[in-house]
């Protein structure tokens, strides 16, 4: 399989009309280990992929595979428009995952302590290697799944405290509306919401909670690093249970029926 990453960073530095020592302190990186990117004498390790492929909104795939030197007008203009690494997510494809001695997936457990690090550890072996894990024999065998905790009262009936059971989601598009997802972002990391696509601008998600008094808001979805499909969840409480008026009354009518039947039956009143 031929590779094109280095003349594709070439044709990307260029129409973004910058030097490599632009791009090189963009990326936090030193002009020569750029330089050798593009020159094909080097190769960036994954942290450094991932850093290039946000950096220029570009999957990982095409920036690996793709001749962009091929691409179409329009393409380029996604590109410039930095909607190219669109609603399918294949822009950061790699997700690191435990598996069991016998070579079946696990479901790791991000704990509350090590969930504002997941945003910079998600790709690190080192990072994932050491979260608890565990398993659901309910689920099904060929998808992925994790463990996110949840915090605030913004979901409810998911407590604050609780811990969501997601599955994979390796294609956008097959996004449902006003379904739950736990969304990874840079800026705002581990976030449940209900999404919704909207017409029109398939660079942006809403997100929507079953509270009411939290408002919706856009995301821009280059800025998304993964999506979640809420499955089931792990809760500490017990949910409240509110009886109404009528079903009180009722209640309290049937007690008192069960009362009067053991009278009759027992011959004598209480």
């Amino acid at each position: 399989m031929e590779i094109y990453l280095s003349s594709n960073l070439k044709l990307l530095r260029k129409n973004r009309k910058k030097s490599q020592e632009d791009v090189a302190q963009e990326l936090s990186l030193t002009r020569s280990s750029y330089s050798g990117y593009e020159n094909g004498v080097a190769e960036p390790g994954i942290e450094n992929l991932v850093k290039i492929s946000t950096f220029y909104r570009i999957p990982m795939d095409d920036l690996l595979k793709k001749n962009l030197a091929e691409l179409s007008e329009s393409d380029w203009e996604a590109i410039e428009k930095g909607v190219y690494s669109d609603i399918k997510g294949r822009k950061l494809r790699v997700l690191t995952s435990m598996v069991s001695e016998t070579n079946e997936d696990i479901i790791e457990m991000i704990p509350q302590k090590a969930s504002a690090g997941y945003t910079s550890g998600y790709a690190d072996p080192d990072y994932i290697k050491v979260l608890p894990t565990f398993q659901l024999p309910f689920l099904k065998k060929d998808r992925k799944y994790r463990s996110f905790p949840i915090f605030g009262d913004s979901m409810p009936p998911v407590s604050s405290g609780s811990y969501v059971v997601a599955e994979y989601v390796q294609n956008w598009e097959t996004i449902k509306n006003n379904h739950p997802y736990i969304i990874i972002t840079k800026e705002d990391g581990i976030v449940f919401k209900v999404v919704n696509k909207i017409a029109g601008r398939e660079n942006f998600i809403q997100l929507s909670s079953t509270n009411p008094l939290y408002e919706p808001y856009l995301i821009d979805i280059n800025n998304v690093i993964e999506i979640w499909k809420f499955v089931n969840y792990i809760s500490h409480d017990l949910p409240e249970v509110t009886i109404s008026d009528n079903d009180l009354l009722k209640s309290v009518k049937s007690i008192q029926n069960q009362v009067n039947e053991m009278r009759s039956f027992m011959g004598k009143d209480f």
